[in-house]
């Protein structure tokens, strides 16, 4: 199994899921710390894999989405870039919109708000 794929699976088993320097309880970033903190507000289960030390990995997650940086976190199979993108989301409440969609049975855990443009946010098809 290449890389790619080996991705698109690891997408596909998380609803959300954070691709970031370290683990949830292990953070070895400031910014990977940061996202945890961002989504663990919301009540939602997410999964952090680390990929500090694995540079294929990284390398072909900067290629499959186009963004240099980590975290890089997926909702539901679209990526969205990191907390830069998902704070202002959170702020107008798209984000809580988008995580209601992402588990339809899950209480909901935040206050709804106003959509905005989903500018920032970007599908992969990943069976290239």
């Amino acid at each position: 199994m290449d890389l790619k794929e080996e991705i698109a699976r690891e997408i596909a088993a998380h609803t959300i899921l954070v691709y970031g320097k370290g683990t949830k309880e292990a953070p070895r970033c400031g910014f990977t710390l940061e996202t945890i903190e961002f989504f663990d507000r919301f009540g939602y289960p997410f999964e952090v894999i680390d990929v500090l030390e694995n540079i294929p990995k990284r390398e072909a997650l900067a290629e499959m989405t186009n963004w240099p940086t980590l975290p890089k976190v997926f909702i539901n199979g679209t990526f969205y870039g990191d907390t830069d993108i998902l704070g202002p989301m959170a702020q107008n409440g798209e984000l809580q919109t988008t995580l209601q969609e992402a588990f339809p049975r899950h209480p909901e855990r935040s206050a709804a708000g106003a959509k905005s443009k989903d500018e920032h946010k970007q599908t992969i098809d990943l069976r290239k």
